[in-house]
């Protein structure tokens, strides 16, 4: 569940201006009712100044409202306050120790899904064109060394990523009325 930004200041704020009740407040904010309710107290959070979540697009005064006329209804986070944004697939960074691996796993992909767009290895694994055209053409500094090896197993995409990449580009050749080629078979290599 997300939390809304600094709960703690949400939460003194919400003791302060409204009449929700603790566990609510603590629902809402990822807290204890007892840690609420020393907030209330004065016991804990002194000097901190109350964070509005409704003028921060965290919660709907409509929202407090009703929660504020049934205590067992419990306040929501509106979507666009989730301080947690979803990340983008691919791009990402690849440990020193894992980047020796990489021609391996592009030449895997080559040789196992040779439908799959440049684009596509490049998010996947987090290469260049360049480098995927040196290993398609054996110019790469080091091809004698390359055995293809799934990405999967090294460690350097998540399978969910890849099945995602082989779909897209079966729909690809289905559209272009071309038929994707079948599965390759499992491997039986060892990590």
């Amino acid at each position: 569940m997300s939390l809304p930004l600094m709960p703690k200041a949400t939460a003194v704020w919400l003791i302060d201006k409204t009449a929700l009740t603790f566990e609510q407040i603590a629902d809402f904010c990822g807290m204890h009712p007892l840690e609420i309710q020393a907030i209330a107290d004065g016991e804990v959070a002194q000097g901190i100044n109350g964070y509005d979540p409704v003028a921060n697009k965290q919660v709907a005064a409509e929202d407090i409202a009703r929660c504020e006329k049934n205590p067992a209804l419990r306040l929501k986070l509106l979507a666009a306050a989730d301080p947690h944004p979803k990340k983008g697939k691919g791009g990402r960074y690849t440990p020193v120790a894992k980047r020796n691996d990489r021609p391996d796993a592009i030449a895997y992909l080559l040789r196992n899904y040779p439908h799959l767009t440049d684009a596509q290895v490049i998010k996947l694994l987090g290469t260049t064109k360049d480098t995927i055209h040196k290993i398609r053409d054996r110019s790469h500094w080091n091809s004698g060394n390359i055995k293809p090896r799934d990405p999967v197993i090294l460690g350097l995409c998540k399978q969910s990523d890849l099945n995602d990449a082989v779909a897209a580009a079966n729909e690809r050749l289905t559209r272009e009325g071309q038929t994707p080629p079948p599965p390759p078979m499992p491997s039986t290599e060892a990590a």
